[in-house]
């Protein structure tokens, strides 16, 4: 074989190998729901009211399907720790898609669980995932209220009003 035979050879084999990995088969692109900002808005107001309704001032903070901050509302005569704090915990529901107090169990469970020390997680309850069926889409939480099962309440009446509009 000439030197000219085999180096066409060589590109021929090389197009068709490009043309393969630029066409994959069956591709196509993921569909899914996302939060809007008219239901994180919900959600934060919800919250808030139900906590103050308790006699408790909580910040609240909604984060979307990737753990990014929708919305965050610091609540009047918060603590300045509880802006973070909320994000956090919102932060810790989304990314394990549960309620944050579960990773206090597994951290009782495990006092060396090296999830604890990844950015933005903390074993604090108050927050919870949101889910249209099984997919989780975000997570709201809260912080403030003098417990973490109060903060997951009022998360909680949040969630159930909006409920009707996460199908």
């Amino acid at each position: 074989m000439t030197v000219f035979k085999l180096r066409h050879a060589m590109m021929a084999c090389a197009a068709v190998c490009v043309g393969m990995a630029a066409a994959p088969a069956n591709a196509e692109l993921l569909s899914h729901k996302d939060l809007t900002a008219s239901i994180a808005i919900e959600i934060a107001q919800t919250a808030i009211a139900t906590c103050k309704t308790n006699g408790y001032a909580v910040s609240v903070t909604v984060v979307g399907r990737a753990g990014e901050i929708i919305l965050q509302v610091r609540g009047d005569n918060t603590g300045p720790h509880t802006f973070e704090n909320s994000f956090r915990k919102a932060y810790t529901a989304r990314t394990f898609r549960s309620p944050s107090g579960a990773l206090v169990d597994r951290l009782k469970a495990d006092p060396t669980l090296g999830l604890i020390h990844l950015t933005n997680v903390i074993a604090n309850q108050g927050a919870l995932p949101i889910k249209v069926g099984e997919d989780v889409i975000g997570a709201a939480g809260a912080s403030g209220a003098p417990g973490g099962e109060k903060d997951e309440a009022c998360i909680k009446a949040a969630l159930d009003k909006v409920a009707d509009q996460l199908k």
